[in-house]
Order: C-alpha cells, then sequence, then structure tokens
C-alpha cells in the first residue's frame, strides 16, 4: 500500500464532513486525507465540540475502504487510529495513554480525540472516515472542557504539525495493512488494552444513576467496556453509558 495522500485546506466546517461531501462527487483512493488549519463546526464523539485556535493545533481526517471487515468487529479500526496517534505521541514524551474507547490521554488531561464513522454495506464496513484533533501548540483553552492539554503543555517545546501527521500517517498505514492477519489483530487489541488509561485499579466512574468504584476487567472485541465492581461483578457497557469520574 502506498503512502497516504495529504491535502490541505485552510478552513471547513469539519475534516470528517468536508470527506464525506468531496466522496459523493469523487471516488477517493485509500487512505486521502485532508488536514485543515481551522474547522468550524470540529465535533468529537455524540456531537461533543472541539475547541481549536487557528494554526495551532493538528486537524485531520482520513478515509479507508476496509477489506472484509464485519461490521461486528469494527471497533478494530478505533483501536488502531487511537494506538497509531498514541506511538507518535510517545517519542515526544512520556505518560500518554488511550481512555477508552479512543480519547488519548496525559496523566488525567486530554491531548487528543477521535471521531470514526463508518458506512455499512451488507455485513461488512465500506467506508470509514476517521477524524483526528491533537492540541499541539495552544496554550489557553477558553471553552467549558473540562481537561485539555496540549503537547506544547506537556514539552514546553513548539512542533511543527506536518511531520507529526505523516508520522502519524505512516503508522495508521502499517496498522491498517496487518488486519487480515490474525495474529496482528490479537497483538494490535493486546497493545490497546495495555495502553488504557486507568486499567489497573479501582477508580470512581458513573453509569447515569449513581458513583461507583470499579476496575476494568477487559475490552471485548466490539468495543464493550467490561467493568468489575468491588463486589466481584462485572457489567459491560457501550460508550455513553459510562463515565469516568476524574
Amino acid at each position: 500500500m502506498k503512502g497516504f495522500d495529504i491535502h490541505h485546506i485552510e478552513e471547513t466546517d469539519s475534516t470528517n464532513l468536508y470527506l464525506k461531501r468531496i466522496s459523493r462527487e469523487n471516488e477517493l483512493p485509500q487512505g486521502y486525507t485532508v488536514c485543515v488549519d481551522y474547522q468550524l463546526a470540529g465535533r468529537g464523539q455524540k456531537d461533543n465540540s472541539w475547541e481549536s485556535e487557528r494554526g495551532l493545533n493538528l486537524l485531520f481526517s482520513t478515509v479507508l475502504f476496509p477489506e472484509k471487515l464485519e461490521a461486528g468487529k469494527q471497533f478494530i479500526l478505533s483501536q488502531i487510529i487511537s494506538l497509531a496517534v498514541k506511538d507518535v505521541l510517545d517519542k515526544q514524551a512520556s505518560g500518554f495513554c488511550v481512555k477508552w474507547p479512543n480519547d488519548i490521554y496525559w496523566e488525567n488531561k486530554k491531548i487528543a480525540g477521535i471521531l470514526i464513522e463508518n458506512e455499512i454495506m451488507g455485513d461488512y464496513i465500506s467506508r470509514s472516515v476517521i477524524g483526528v484533533g491533537i492540541n499541539l501548540n495552544q496554550e489557553i483553552f477558553r471553552s467549558d472542557a473540562p481537561n485539555p492539554v496540549s503537547l506544547k503543555q506537556i514539552t514546553g517545546k513548539n512542533y511543527e504539525i506536518q511531520p507529526l501527521l505523516q508520522r502519524i500517517l505512516t503508522s495508521l498505514k502499517d496498522y491498517f495493512s496487518s488486519l487480515n492477519n490474525h495474529n496482528s489483530i490479537k497483538s494490535i487489541r493486546e497493545k490497546y488494552y495495555n495502553s488504557l488509561f486507568r486499567k489497573e485499579g479501582f477508580y470512581l466512574y458513573n453509569d447515569g444513576s449513581q458513583n461507583f468504584m470499579a476496575e476494568i476487567a477487559c475490552v471485548e472485541d466490539s468495543g464493550l467496556l467490561v467493568l468489575r465492581k468491588e463486589t466481584g461483578e462485572t457489567v459491560k457497557y457501550a460508550f455513553k453509558q459510562i463515565r469516568f469520574v476524574l
């Protein structure tokens, strides 16, 4: 698989929406990527907003066309993009982890968010649009987001956007290319689990009705988070059914 094509634009509503619009009129190649200086309506999971000052952060979306990836196994796409981002950040500083399902955290603060929108044809994923926002050089956050942090705040350094994007896409391409190998998928899932935020120990969670202490038992291949409560009871949660109390 050749390298992913990168196309830069100055401004759009959101890179995911932009990619989906142009894909209606053009047959996009594998890994077609758009990078933007500023998003007017950047979105996270479940339409959460994403704050980013113009030109200071890495904002991009890429489109993938998986080969024979069953819809029930689509969570592997979330795992590979999370790991691709974390792999690159790990080379800049220590302390990064993946907060289930696919936020990237440094200690108790969020440095990156990922939004994945899949199209299903029959029993398979026909197209995946993956949007990523990484706080690189922003130092002041004005929104009500509770816990943002940037790479510059962590290391005290300024970062060029394009080289980091290239490295992330190279890592993503490598992971994506390995998805037809059962042993590679097993390795990806293990690496994802070992990279999880609060992987070990009991922490406070909220299920919408109450706070409770629990530990992560596992993440199922479907993406469900399995928590083990202090009583020993295990409960499965889909995204937005459970909240980490920070």
